[in-house]
């Protein structure tokens, strides 16, 4: 029996959770499973999984002291059947460890709701302390990375950008503010959508930002292609900004950003 059908806006939300929240595991003599754990508030998405999965599911409860917090209570959803984990790993749950290699599917898939169940699992949407309107995507895997900026400049029409990732721990932390952030949620959370309701929450007050009268706009000047080419040509970074009429920092940042890139893609 096949379950998933990833043009269904339900099925796409439910496996882009999985694969950024979700833990396969496999064992001998064919045994497994799949198990997501959560905080306790969030419980009401793993009940709608075990609504949606036909197979049978656990979901239980514990309360433990974590670094963060005493007495954390969480929530964890559990499934065993082994034609459910053979159809996730086949769309692209791998077993263990995953988050540098999960990429989105390679069969057709409702993109807006496949990306809201990244943000939802993990990225972040509402208003900054300083009332700013935010989305962000936190990842390791460049393919999930590459999948969200590229809806992003679709939904927002944001510029084009070379992401990096953050010298710190290696991981991308990717956030579109203001217009952008309205636009992106507005396109993904939806009536009716299946989400987490503290993220519904956040991105409909994400969604009632509105640029403050006095508030300067930064028009920046998006790369393009053929100045990416002229750049990576150029003889020097003065002679490339001249070229070009942009500045020598603004050239010698960007060059650093395509070489890591390259660096990266190279690597893997």
């Amino acid at each position: 029996m096949t379950f998933f059908d990833l043009e269904r806006p339900e099925h796409a939300y439910m496996f882009a959770f999985l694969q950024a929240d979700g833990h396969l595991t496999e064992q001998s003599r064919n045994r497994g499973r799949l198990s997501v754990e959560l905080s306790a508030r969030d419980a009401p998405i793993l009940e709608e999984f075990q609504r949606l999965c036909p197979y049978n599911s656990t979901i239980s409860y514990r309360t433990r002291t974590t670094n963060f917090k005493a007495d954390h209570t969480s929530v964890t959803w559990t499934v065993c059947a082994r034609e459910f984990r053979e159809e996730l790993q086949a769309l692209g749950l791998p077993v263990g460890r995953k988050s540098e290699i999960v990429a989105p599917p390679s069969v057709p898939f409702s993109q807006r709701d496949y990306l809201r169940g990244l943000i939802d699992a993990d990225g972040s949407v509402g208003l900054t302390a300083q009332g700013l309107s935010f989305i962000s995507l936190t990842t390791q895997s460049d393919a999930i990375a590459s999948f969200f900026v590229g809806c992003a400049e679709e939904l927002s029409g944001a510029g084009r950008r070379i992401f990096r990732r953050n010298s710190r721990d290696g991981i991308y932390n990717i956030v579109y503010t203001r217009e952008e952030a309205v636009a992106i949620a507005n396109a993904l959370y939806y009536a009716q959508c299946l989400s987490l309701p503290r993220k519904l929450s956040g991105a409909a007050q994400a969604a009632t930002w509105c640029r403050p009268t006095g508030m300067k706009r930064v028009n920046r000047r998006s790369w393009t292609k053929a100045e990416d080419d002229i750049l990576v040509a150029a003889p020097s970074i003065r002679a490339a900004a001249r070229q070009l009429g942009r500045t020598e920092q603004s050239c010698n940042l960007r060059r650093w950003r395509i070489n890591g890139c390259k660096s990266r893609k190279i690597a893997s």
